[in-house]
């Protein structure tokens, strides 16, 4: 009987192993055929949001149509380069101003070509609760994958000035594409990393793109408060996932920035592999190892003074009161925690931002652009329309903007 069962475990697993290794045969194949559309002409154009290729997409979007397209950005340095996007454009007649237009930015997905979303199988991913919405009220959506995810690296992960010339050189190229008839008023949504792109468009994108007006920022658990986050999940399995990406990309905007001084043993052999996987691998590996007690890095980060300085750069300050701003944030988010929102919460209102906060209950980080989706949608029509943004910050936080106290593991 043990035998028996021990013949049909590894007859299963067996059949597990044969599925991963045709599968990922698969996705190699299918990502080597998608490399030429995205290999970047030489010399790349000039004129940033020039749109150099663009194709349909074979994705079911409710009152709408998507192509990937491929677009001039540019990196800090002012170098030209190039990323890959998705535009949905609606299929109702668009307005003689032309369309408004909503700049989407995604999370952390990994940086593997087959982990970008135009480039993957899952393209919508949380996108599919207010895309349809989005194209009922007439909006193109445009989302960048960013410049170095699925094109000629390095990706500039979690690098505002990066990240905002990736958003707004979307938008530019959207105001190219003839049948999308973009207007020049735009408005941002991002989950996560896409957050923190989001909100540091309303920051740096007036000032970039000053032909375009820039009416609201929107945000499901960004990122922000990073140094708050580093401390609270350097040791941990995120710590492993977001940790790796960092410390491939953060070297190319910071030169010099020490990395073999904060890494394990393990972390030196391990990140630039896990960097390079989509972040469901990553994550599964990263679980595994923080069982095992391993981490990435060997202390705190902002132990570190290039590091903790660079952490400090890369949040952003309270937004003006002129730029509205929406944060979404989940009570149950053990990726972006919520009390270092809630420490956002409490400076951002005391600094006069135009802030609406909306607490979800019971809420983790993968679902947060999700549930907040449609409540978004209403909050970027009053902005098109021209609505006043109320703050909301007379509405204390739910979640202490603090780090919860210790507990006692021997208790």
């Amino acid at each position: 009987m043990v035998i028996t069962v021990a013949v049909i475990v590894l007859a299963i697993a067996g059949v597990g192993v044969v599925w991963y290794l045709v599968s990922a045969q698969q996705t190699r194949d299918e990502q080597i055929a998608l490399d030429p559309f995205y290999t970047a002409p030489d010399p790349i154009p000039t004129a940033l949001g020039t749109v150099i290729r663009i194709e349909p997409m074979d994705v079911d979007v409710p009152g709408g149509t998507a192509q990937r397209l491929l677009y001039v950005s540019e990196r800090p340095d002012g170098t030209r380069a190039v990323s890959g996007a998705m535009i949905f454009i609606p299929d109702k007649a668009a307005p003689a101003q032309g369309r408004d237009v909503v700049a989407w930015e995604h999370g952390t997905l990994g940086m593997g070509d087959a982990c970008v979303p135009s480039r993957s199988n899952n393209p919508l991913g949380d996108m599919t609760t207010w895309i349809g919405p989005m194209m009922d009220q007439g909006w193109v959506v445009v989302a960048t994958d960013y410049v170095g995810l699925g094109t000629t690296k390095p990706n500039q992960y979690l690098i505002a000035q990066s990240e905002v010339r990736d958003v707004v050189n979307a938008v530019r190229a959207a105001q190219n594409i003839p049948e999308a008839n973009a207007g020049s008023r735009y408005t941002t949504f991002g989950h996560s990393q896409g957050g923190h792109a989001s909100i540091w468009t309303g920051q740096l994108g007036p000032e970039y793109a000053p032909e375009l007006t820039l009416l609201g920022v929107a945000a499901a658990a960004p990122a922000l408060n990073l140094p708050e986050i580093a401390a609270a999940q350097w040791d941990t399995a995120v710590g492993w996932v977001i940790g790796a990406d960092l410390i491939e990309s953060w070297p190319t905007y910071y030169p010099g920035l020490p990395i073999d001084a904060i890494l394990t043993t393990e972390g030196k052999d391990a990140s630039e592999r896990l960097a390079a996987e989509c972040i469901n691998q990553s994550g599964l590996e990263a679980l595994i190892r923080e069982k095992f007690g391993q981490q990435l890095f060997s202390s705190d980060p902002l132990a570190n003074p290039a590091w903790r300085d660079a952490l400090n750069e890369q949040t952003p300050p309270p937004l003006p009161a002129d730029m509205p701003v929406f944060i979404a944030q989940g009570t149950a988010d053990e990726i972006v925690l919520p009390w270092p929102n809630a420490i956002v919460q409490e400076q951002w209102c005391a600094a006069g931002s135009a802030l609406t906060m909306l607490w979800m209950g019971n809420v983790n980080h993968q679902e947060a652009a999700l549930v907040s989706g449609p409540t978004v949608v209403q909050w970027l029509a009053d902005r098109f329309l021209g609505l006043p943004a109320e703050a909301n910050c007379a509405f204390p936080s739910p979640i202490p903007p603090s780090p919860p106290p210790a507990t006692d593991s021997g208790s």
